[in-house]
């Protein structure tokens, strides 16, 4: 079956700060910015920034598997926000989708936004020459192919494992190149 984004959910502009984010430690929200986002789609909760925000609205507040998705710049794919700080409103330009039909799992609406296919649609719709932006109305309209959710969690489960095999790749080489730099040096010095 395949629906529009927006019959399965809500996207809304991030919030927009008038000025520059003061931080405050005793700060009472958390604000999750681009730079919060990892390679590998997620949301690094390590370095949130915390502010003092009196006035947040209810539907700026994220909530657990929302997703966050890059409207600027190079990169213009959304990561799941699967660990949430007790209150925590996603900054502009980012936009935030939430989804609000029991048809669709938010990791694997993370993951159909990511694909190749779905990233050259949203890019043909970006407007700008030297910052590209894609629209709110664009990532609305975009196709979503939605299988049954047992084919979904079978694609979210590859999908993880892909993932972790390529961490783990990435390591399994970086021990690799210490070990043959450790092998040269000892033949450097003992010949």
């Amino acid at each position: 079956m395949k629906v529009k984004l927006k019959e399965i959910a809500s996207v809304q502009m991030g919030h927009s700060f008038r000025s520059k984010l003061e931080p405050d430690p005793n700060g009472n929200i958390s604000v999750i910015q681009m730079k919060d986002l990892t390679e590998d789609n997620r949301m690094n909760d390590q370095e949130l920034v915390q502010i003092d925000m009196q006035d947040l609205k209810e539907h700026h507040r994220v909530k657990l598997n929302d997703l966050a998705f890059r409207s600027r710049g190079q990169t213009n794919t959304a990561a799941l926000i699967d660990q949430v700080p007790n209150d925590a409103v996603i900054a502009a330009p980012l936009l935030r989708i939430r989804v609000e039909n029991n048809s669709i799992m938010p990791a694997y609406l993370c993951w159909f936004i990511n694909q190749p296919s779905s990233q050259a649609v949203l890019q043909s719709k970006a407007t700008g020459t030297a910052v590209r932006m894609i629209g709110k109305p664009a990532v609305e309209e975009l196709e979503v192919i939605v299988p049954s959710l047992n084919v979904q969690q079978k694609i979210i489960e590859i999908y993880q494992l892909s993932i972790n095999e390529q961490k783990l790749i990435k390591a399994l080489a970086k021990k690799k190149e210490v070990l043959i730099d450790a092998i040269l040096m000892n033949l450097a010095m003992n010949t």
